[in-house]
């Protein structure tokens, strides 16, 4: 660790820069730095934690690359925001205090069923606002108490792993919520990012986090964070739902064997 490789130093901040581009798209950047830090000796545990503090600041680029579609959602961010917090420190707690061993065999399940979730949003949306159309027109309010449930179960999730949280919180946003996809998404940074910030205080205080990795990574996830919000800004709803639905199960598969 104290001797890392010009190549391993190339591989994490290349995986930091791309991290932050994948976690304001959708989320997911996690399976690019969790592996790498594997890869330069750190235990799965404190690979995680170090992950979360170190991509922080590309949620900060994202909440940036949508601050459009943010406008008008200040009274969704202050309703969410209390619960993303609540959950966030529930997950973190569970996560230093309960073996490394559930740990593995959770996270897989938890991201496929994100994945399946978000693929199927439109079908499981009609049953729920049949109204709601893909631009966002919709003549039903939110489901304001299952959006309350959703977003505090995912916090948890986050606040144990992080990984493809965005895939988590935009199939809970997207199934509970009418509005456009993009909207959503804008929505979800703030969210991600609330949820990392509580568990990256707590596992800074109690967590084995590798600050010098941090100090390499941190910079680079934020200028990820700002270009992956840019263009995600471009893509058609239903083809950014199948891109982060499709990379949520390839996500599934490749945590399923790197957590063996």
């Amino acid at each position: 660790m104290d001797h890392l490789s010009a190549g391993g130093i190339i591989l994490l901040a290349i995986s930091a820069l791309l991290a932050g581009g994948i976690n304001a798209v959708a989320g997911g950047g996690t399976l690019l730095t969790f592996p790498a830090l594997i890869a330069a000796g750190l235990s799965p545990v404190s690979a995680n934690v170090t992950n979360t503090v170190a991509l922080v600041p590309g949620y900060l680029g994202g909440i940036a690359g949508y601050r459009n579609e943010l406008d008008g959602q200040q009274v969704r961010i202050r309703r969410l925001l209390p619960f993303a917090f609540a959950g966030s420190v529930v997950g973190a707690v569970l996560l230093l205090t309960t073996s490394e061993r559930i740990f593995k065999l959770l996270v897989p399940i938890l991201v496929f069923v994100a994945a399946l979730l978000l693929l199927l949003q439109p079908v499981i949306q009609r049953r729920l606002s049949p109204a709601t159309t893909e631009s966002g027109e919709s003549k039903k309010e939110d489901h304001q108490l299952a959006t309350i449930i959703g977003v505090f179960l995912a916090a948890i999730y986050g606040g144990y792993f992080g990984g493809v949280l965005g895939v988590i919180l935009l199939a809970v946003l997207g199934i509970t919520m009418s509005d456009h996809l993009q909207k959503l998404n804008a929505l979800k940074s703030v969210l991600q990012f609330a949820i990392n910030i509580v568990a990256v205080v707590i596992f800074a205080l109690w967590g084995p986090v590798q600050w010098w990795t941090v100090l390499l990574m941190a910079p680079l996830s934020l200028i990820g964070g700002w270009i992956g919000a840019r263009v995600a800004r471009g893509l058609k709803p239903s083809v950014l739902r199948a891109i982060i639905g499709t990379y949520g199960m390839v996500c599934a598969a490749v945590l399923a064997i790197a957590l063996r």
